[in-house]
């Protein structure tokens, strides 16, 4: 595997890795002649993420077999970018063979000074993927970061879990023999454990959302569903790569 990247690719790339180092220690790299896959996976396997750039978004993408794998520290990589990306003119990353056991990084900078990483593979990565039937989910949302970001800051910092509810616009009021929704569809909530002693005195935060005018994209099909995940982990995913 061979790829080459300049100008704002970096950045995205920095971006990306940014991001992934947020979540998990691992960078699962998968290389196909079409793609190149970086994954991350927290300890807890509560969170995955999985970044692609099609093998068009660099100068230069070369994959002579139908797929290369490894895996690498992801504070390792961190240490590639510790320059701004201002200050690189392109990066080189090389995976010899399928079996080679350092991946190596070459910067190029200003002023002609070249950076070469040699970050040693682990020896046997847990390659993960994640296989959804969104077809079959009843819920399907989409919503802009800054929208998000804005929602998200309606709920106080410390708080460690949110919950989302996801229904069917409701018809709450009629005009004349028609029936007219308010529109309120999705509700945010603070997730509150309830073995804890404290949660008398806990501030408790309810938001409900009109689809049409926060979210992009909405449709929900049957009874109301709802998840409750970390509101930290959502907000890694949200702050680097969107």
């Amino acid at each position: 595997m061979e790829c080459l990247l300049t100008g704002n690719q970096i950045k995205a790339l920095q971006r990306s890795i940014n991001c992934l180092a947020r979540i998990g220690n691992e960078l699962l790299i998968e290389a196909l002649p079409e793609k190149l896959i970086l994954r991350a996976l927290n300890a807890s396997r509560s969170a995955f993420l999985e970044i692609s750039f099609k093998a068009r978004f660099f100068d230069a993408y070369r994959v002579l077999v139908p797929v290369a794998q490894c895996g690498v520290l992801l504070k390792a990589v961190c240490t590639v970018f510790r320059l701004p990306p201002s200050s690189m003119e392109r990066i080189a990353i090389i995976l010899p063979d399928i079996a080679a056991t350092k991946l190596q990084w070459t910067l190029e900078c200003l002023h002609g000074i070249r950076k070469t990483y040699w970050i040693t593979c682990i020896s046997d990565p847990d390659m993960q993927h994640v296989a959804l039937e969104r077809d079959s989910f009843p819920s399907h949302l989409v919503v802009k970061p800054c929208d998000l970001n804005r929602l998200l800051s309606n709920f106080q910092a410390s708080l460690q879990e949110i919950t989302l509810i996801a229904t069917e616009p409701s018809p709450m009021w009629t005009m004349g023999s028609k029936s007219i929704p308010d529109g309120k569809a999705v509700e945010l909530r603070s997730y509150i454990d309830p073995v804890k002693e404290s949660n008398d005195a806990a501030l408790h935060t309810q938001l409900w959302i009109d689809p049409a005018e926060e979210l992009q994209e909405y449709v929900h099909q049957g009874l109301a569903v709802d998840v409750t995940f970390s509101l930290k982990e959502l907000k890694v995913e949200d702050s680097e790569v969107f």
